[in-house]
C-alpha cells in the first residue's frame, strides 16, 4: 500500500483506571489493547493513581491526540469529560465500560464486552451528548440528593440475577428507601426551573440524562432524549403517611410520575435553594454539600463513540472510518 492510500493511524490517549472492576484493567492491559483492530491507533497509555487523576490526564494530554478512550467505570468517564471540558479540548471520547456499575454505558448502548466496545470505537460512529453542570462541575448522567442514591451499588448480584428489575425494587424500596424516609426529615426546598418556581418539602431529587436513576426510578426510553438540551428533573415530595409509600411504589412500577408524591419535569436549568447544606451525588460520587445548587444542561457538549440510538435526536456525521 503506498503513502497516498495508507490510512494514518490515529493517536489515542488511553486512560485506564486500574482499580475498576476489581483491578481487571491493570491485569488485562494487553487484552484491552489487543481488542482493537491492528494498525488503527497509536496508544499513549496513562494510569490513574487516585481520585481526580483522569481529570488531570485528560486536561494535560488530550490536546496532542485525535481521541481519548477511558477504561473504567462511570466515575472514570465523568473525570475524563471534566478534564476535556476544563481544557477546552473537543476530541471524541471512547468508553470501555469495566466498572462495577456501568449505568451510562447501558443508556448509550455501549457494549460491556471489551472487544465489541473496542470495535465500536474503531468504527468511528459518534453521537453528540448532553452533559450536566453542577455549580461548575460537569457530570455525565445524574446529579441527585437524598436517601437511596446508592441503591444500584448495594443490590446483591444473586438477587439481580434471580429477580431482575424487581430486585432493585425490593432492595432499594423496602430495604433502603423506606427505612431512610423513616429516619430522614424532608428538606424544605425552593426550586426554580426554566422560569417556574416550586417550593415544598422533598425527600429526594435528581437531575438526569439517563433511563435509570439510583437503580430504582426507571424511565420510558420514549420519554428520554440524550441530546435535546433538557434533563429530567425527578422529585419525591414529603409523604402524607407511611401507607402513602406503598402507593408511591405502585406508581414507580407503573412509571407514573405525574401525581402529588412523584414529580417529573423536563428542564434545561434548575436552581435548588436549601435551608441547610445538602450533600449531592454526581454520577455516583460525592459532589459536596452546599445550600445552593445551580444545574444546567450543556447541549451536545461532548462527542462520544456510541451506536445509532433513537434516544439521540440528531444524526451525527461519522468520524473517518478506521476499519
Amino acid at each position: 500500500m503506498n503513502s497516498t492510500t495508507e490510512r494514518r493511524r490515529k493517536k489515542a490517549l488511553l486512560i485506564v483506571n486500574p482499580c475498576a472492576g476489581k483491578n481487571r484493567t491493570r491485569a488485562n492491559l494487553s487484552e484491552i489493547v489487543d481488542a482493537f483492530p491492528d494498525g488503527v491507533f497509536d496508544f499513549t497509555i496513562k494510569y490513574t493513581t487516585c481520585q481526580g487523576d483522569a481529570i488531570n490526564i485528560a486536561r494535560d494530554f488530550a490536546r496532542e491526540h485525535d481521541l481519548v478512550i477511558c477504561c473504567g467505570g462511570d466515575g472514570t468517564l465523568n473525570e475524563t469529560i471534566n478534564g476535556l471540558m476544563s481544557a477546552g479540548v473537543s476530541v471524541p471520547i471512547g468508553y470501555l465500560p469495566m466498572g462495577s456499575t456501568n449505568d451510562l454505558a447501558a443508556t448509550l448502548g455501549i457494549p460491556t464486552k471489551l472487544k465489541e466496545a473496542a470495535e465500536l470505537i474503531a468504527s468511528g460512529h459518534t453521537n453528540g451528548y448532553d452533559v450536566g453542570d453542577c455549580n461548575g462541575h460537569q457530570f455525565s448522567y445524574v446529579a441527585c440528593f437524598g436517601p437511596g442514591t446508592k441503591i444500584s451499588y448495594s443490590t446483591p448480584q444473586k438477587m439481580k440475577n434471580l429477580l431482575g428489575y424487581n430486585a432493585y425494587m425490593i432492595n432499594g424500596f423496602f430495604l433502603h428507601l423506606i427505612p431512610a424516609l423513616a429516619d430522614v426529615k424532608p428538606r424544605h426546598i425552593k426550586i426554580e426551573y426554566d422560569g417556574n418556581v416550586l417550593e415544598d418539602d422533598f425527600y429526594f431529587g435528581s437531575f438526569s440524562n439517563s433511563t435509570s436513576v439510583a437503580g430504582l426510578f426507571k424511565f420510558d426510553k420514549n420519554d428520554i432524549k440524550l441530546d435535546d438540551g433538557k434533563f429530567e428533573l425527578l422529585l419525591v415530595r414529603k409523604l402524607s403517611s407511611p401507607l402513602a409509600a406503598f402507593g408511591m411504589l405502585h406508581r414507580i412500577m407503573k412509571r407514573d410520575f405525574d401525581g402529588d408524591s412523584l414529580i417529573f419535569i423536563k428542564a434545561s436549568e434548575v436552581k435548588f435553594t436549601f435551608e441547610k447544606p445538602e450533600e449531592w451525588t454526581l454520577d455516583g460520587e460525592c459532589g459536596g454539600s452546599t445550600t445552593q445548587v445551580d444545574l444546567k444542561v450543556l447541549n451536545r457538549a461532548v462527542s462520544i463513540f456510541s451506536p445509532e440510538n433513537p434516544m439521540f435526536s440528531y444524526k451525527e456525521e461519522k468520524e473517518e472510518a478506521t476499519v
